[in-house]
């Protein structure tokens, strides 16, 4: 118990100090683009605040750290994911892995992210009484389409990464001369032109088992891309590196595991364009059937808090598990998340 509480407390203090050099550092706030790359889409990682950093997990590791699906247990695992988030913009996703050769090649796996934005009413300015004129309404969109692998390297250490390829289309617009329609004073004809983007990101992570009991230690670096440019403007990707540390505390208590687990987790996260961030999340779970979840990172300005809950059972050699998170966000509408997973 001594060792343990030790060890642990030796990582978060590593992890804090790390936190607290950061702190010191130049901040570049609000710098980047296609933002919809940082938000949180399964609702398990959701609601443990994200800290899932060094937390083996089933295919949607690769939307955290891609060797947490290193060594997930079956042939093949899927799961889908709808984020009803802020703005009631809707955020779909979906990830496979599969397990070839009863793993001894890796575990390869393919992801997907897709966001509605709904639709916006589109101006152009004008010398009139209102100063613009209506051109109808675009809708933006962004999408991602991942290819991952990862593969146990030893039975302590696991590696991961993924190539994805983002595309984010901000709409059509008009450009050059816009006619007017002189009898009703509104926007009739012009030229358009659509507001896109593309280009390559790569996500890398890592995942050390300590050999003690469950303690693991995993770090991550997601959105690593080159610069984009929307006509004379270019940004960043929202580069984000994580490191942090897990224990299942049932350990070293005496429960028995088949009925009781106790899971902390702490992150430390270092993005592009934002301060540094403590999360810690944690996770009951009995019977391994239903789990209970929460999580707290700091600072944020409209949300911390997180919770959830999970479902999970094994029907015929089918795992199903259901997953659902809560965000609230500060001024803005609560954040939903749900989740379900099928592993074979």
């Amino acid at each position: 118990m001594k060792k343990i509480v030790t060890n642990f407390a030796l990582i978060l203090l590593m992890i804090l100090l790390q936190s607290q050099f950061t702190f010191s550092q130049q901040q570049k706030l609000a710098q980047t683009g296609m933002k919809f790359l940082n938000v949180s889409l399964d609702a398990r990682a959701s609601a443990f605040g994200d800290a899932i950093t060094s937390l083996e997990n089933n295919s949607s590791a690769m939307f955290y750290n891609p060797a947490g699906m290193a060594r997930f247990e079956g042939i093949a695992d899927v799961s889908l994911g709808n984020t009803k988030f802020i703005a009631d913009f809707n955020y779909y996703n979906a990830s496979v892995a599969f397990a070839p050769f009863d793993g001894d090649y890796g575990i390869f796996g393919l992801s997907f992210v897709s966001v509605d934005y709904g639709d916006f009413f589109g101006t152009v300015r004008a010398n009139n009484e209102q100063g613009f004129l209506d051109v109808g309404t675009f809708s933006p969109t962004a999408i991602s389409f991942g290819f991952g692998y990862a593969v146990a390297l030893s039975e302590k250490f696991a590696v991961g990464g993924n190539v994805k390829y983002v595309r984010q289309s901000l709409g059509l617009s008009v450009v050059g001369n816009v006619v007017v329609n002189p009898m009703t004073n509104n926007y009739a004809s012009g030229t358009t032109e659509e507001n896109k983007l593309d280009v390559l990101a790569f996500d890398f992570g890592v995942i050390y088992k300590t050999g003690y009991k469950s303690l693991n230690i995993g770090m991550s670096v997601r959105n690593f891309a080159r610069e984009v440019k929307y006509k004379q403007e270019g940004f960043q990707l929202p580069l984000i590196f994580q490191i942090g540390a897990s224990f299942n505390f049932s350990d070293i208590i005496h429960v028995d595991k088949e009925m009781h687990s106790f899971l902390l987790s702490v992150d430390a996260n270092h993005p592009r364009d934002y301060l540094e961030q403590i999360i810690i999340g944690a996770e009951y779970t009995f019977m391994n059937l239903i789990s209970l979840r929460a999580g707290y990172s700091t600072p944020n300005d409209e949300r911390n808090f997180s919770a959830g809950v999970g479902l999970k059972k094994d029907i015929g050699g089918l795992g199903l598990g259901v997953d659902y998170s809560y965000t609230p966000f500060g001024i803005f509408n609560s954040v939903h998340r749900v989740s379900i997973n099928f592993a074979y």
